[in-house]
């Protein structure tokens, strides 16, 4: 993982990062204020000594049954470097009762499908984000489901069947086999 992008963007902008951390195999973490992700990201991206381009994924943690749940959310943030050969783990996090975050689908355009997961499922609204709807989950589904407090047996509501396009049969065929 990569310390030297993390030193490199501490030293532009010092003040991005809430804390830094090594885990217990010994990769370098960071979790950035929320604020100044786009800038992160952005830096991450452009920067002629780092360019780290590829976009990996991004994902959301529920840190609601954790002793230390304070704030509640976690999004982690992966992104590679092919100049450099490495990988940054960051983390931005964000609490209840309306979680949010920038969008940086402006920077990183595959972040598009993994904001829109992490809406449908933990409710974390991404601002700035183009076309922010549920991408799994039917339209009429009520409640987030990886959120440690959605009920187990939980009921929906039943939604009426929709019109499917036929997809075998094209205009201007027969409708009979």
């Amino acid at each position: 993982m990569s310390k030297f992008a993390f030193d490199h963007t501490a030293e532009r902008y010092p003040d991005v990062f809430e804390l830094r951390y090594r885990d217990r195999v010994g990769d370098e973490w960071a979790v950035v204020n929320s604020a100044a992700l786009p800038t992160v990201a952005s830096h991450l991206k452009n920067d002629p000594h780092l360019e780290f381009r590829l976009f990996l994924s991004l994902d959301a943690v529920d840190r609601l049954l954790l002793p230390d749940n304070k704030p509640r959310y976690e999004v982690v943030y992966f992104l590679y470097s092919l100049k450099r050969n490495e990988a940054v783990r960051m983390k931005c996090r964000t609490d209840d009762p309306d979680p949010q975050l920038p969008s940086i689908t402006a920077i990183f355009q595959g972040a598009n499908w993994f904001e829109r997961f992490v809406w449908d499922f933990y409710g974390i609204r991404f601002l700035g984000h183009p076309n922010l709807r549920r991408i799994l989950m039917y339209e009429e589904f009520q409640g987030h489901p990886l959120r440690k407090d959605y009920p187990l047996r939980g009921r929906q509501p039943l939604v009426p069947e929709r019109p499917i396009q036929d997809i075998f049969r094209g205009p201007g065929t027969n409708s009979m086999l």
